[in-house]
């Protein structure tokens, strides 16, 4: 009975191959924007307020990225399981043509309705100076990291096609050299050391986006020094036509994911904007929960995308029986992975809130809303390993029912009802919220165990 949910030690070192270079790679970026957060908290309570707002427009557009990759990637993982390299050469050219249009969109997007979202998220109670301050450094803060859209998405076309051929150490390289040169120069350029002017949060936006160039020169030049074995570069560039079967099959299967991670972070979006109804406390306290929920939630997240990786290679290579047999092992995996997440999330929530300079309120606040997260924690897991169980076998009208669809039909509508329509506080409002995950767990676990996802889409 265990060999059907615990795997042998190949089994196991193959997904350790795949999961600590992205685990290391993620856990540093998350870990060095969460310093970068605490950086920012010494600045003022407002400050950070501002930043928090700012980069909730940027999560939108991180995911919209994701998405993109991601929903092409599915087809990178089952050529590179087939062996055609054309195919994936075409896959990454469709990566960077379609990255590039969306990315010069949201630019536009952020630089003349910035003001508009930002005051979306600064009307709960607050004195008027301090909602005017948030505004300032969230438009100010968002100014200068629009520059860092045209690299962080390049980047991702990269790093995601390297991924699918299971070359996970140089974008793991390149991510920790970039995360080093950001807080390098978030101590330099925030506080104003070695000379240079005391910057802010202004300071932290240029930070970020040195390092965002910094990343994509390394990954890049790699990738181009070792066309040998990465033979989808080979000619990547010479045209950019990418033949129209390939397009509209993309379309078909990759770009309802692309719409599916979209939707997915503007629900998200939109229920962090109900709950800053609540009071400029609660934006706050909220900026620290999904801070510290990213750097602890890396584990399982690598988890997620190891799955997508395997087991897409298995379904390219035609090995359906073994897919199936590994996407059980793999979901198993990662609710161990995620029990001792939740331990340790829970008990760090109590002290983490004193790193900060903020308000006494501000601070509990902060440590009873990531506990009540951490008890979610895995709920999310099977949520993660599920959602990248059906996304590998191209499964694109289930995957959006299930990942946004679930978002907008239950978290979305009822933050919206609970903050508007009701007296009761941000922290059972919270819980509410965070409880509907066991039931998108139950649904991810229905729908791969209906095994409708086990296709080969690239033949």
């Amino acid at each position: 009975m265990l060999k059907k949910f615990i795997g042998d030690k190949h089994f196991y070192k193959r997904v350790f191959a795949l999961m600590i270079p992205i685990l290391i790679q993620n856990g540093i970026t998350n870990f060095v924007n969460m310093l970068d957060n605490l950086m920012v908290g010494q600045v003022g309570q407002t400050e950070m307020i501002g930043v928090s707002v700012a980069n909730q427009l940027i999560f939108v557009f991180n995911l919209c990225i994701f998405g993109a990759v991601s929903g092409a990637g599915i087809f990178g993982a089952q050529f590179v399981g087939s062996g055609d390299n054309k195919g994936l050469r075409d896959t990454f050219r469709f990566k960077v043509l379609f990255c590039t249009v969306l990315t010069a969109g949201v630019m536009l997007l952020f630089y003349f309705g910035g003001d508009m979202l930002i005051n979306l998220y600064l009307k709960g109670e607050g004195t008027a100076e301090d909602i005017a301050a948030s505004f300032a450094a969230g438009r100010s803060y968002l100014d200068v990291m629009l520059i860092g859209l045209i690299p962080a998405s390049l980047v991702q076309c990269y790093s995601s096609t390297l991924r699918e051929t299971g070359k996970t150490m140089p974008p793991m390289v390149a991510g920790l050299i970039a995360v080093a040169v950001n807080l390098v120069f978030n101590y330099i350029l925030i506080f104003g050391h070695f000379g240079a002017p005391k910057l802010g949060i202004v300071g932290a936006a240029i930070a970020t986006v040195l390092s965002r160039f910094v990343e994509l020169a390394i990954v890049a030049s790699w990738t181009h020094k070792n066309k040998s074995t990465n033979q989808f570069i080979i000619g990547a560039y010479k045209s950019f036509r990418v033949p129209l079967g390939l397009v509209k099959r993309i379309a078909q299967k990759g770009l309802p994911l692309m719409l599916n991670e979209t939707m997915w972070a503007a629900g998200l979006a939109f229920t962090n904007q109900c709950y800053s109804g609540e009071g400029l406390a609660v934006v706050a306290a909220n900026n620290i929960v999904q801070t510290f929920f990213n750097v602890f939630s890396v584990a399982f997240q690598a988890v997620g995308v190891s799955i997508g990786i395997v087991l897409g290679q298995l379904l390219g290579a035609g090995k359906t029986k073994e897919a199936k047999d590994s996407s059980v092992k793999l979901i198993t995996f990662s609710v161990f992975v995620s029990l001792a997440v939740m331990v340790l999330f829970f008990a760090s929530a109590e002290f983490i809130p004193d790193f900060y300079k903020l308000d006494p309120e501000v601070k509990i606040l902060a440590t009873r809303m990531m506990q009540i997260c951490a008890l979610a924690v895995p709920f999310d897991a099977i949520a993660n390993a599920s959602y990248f169980t059906l996304r590998s076998g191209g499964q694109a009208i289930i995957t959006i029912i299930f990942d946004s669809g679930f978002v907008w039909a239950t978290m979305a509508p009822l933050a919206f009802v609970l903050c508007n329509f009701t007296s009761l506080t941000i922290l059972p409002i919270f819980a509410c919220c965070q409880a509907v995950n066991a039931l998108k767990a139950a649904l991810g676990l229905t729908f791969v165990g209906m095994g409708k996802w086990i296709k080969n889409i690239v033949v």
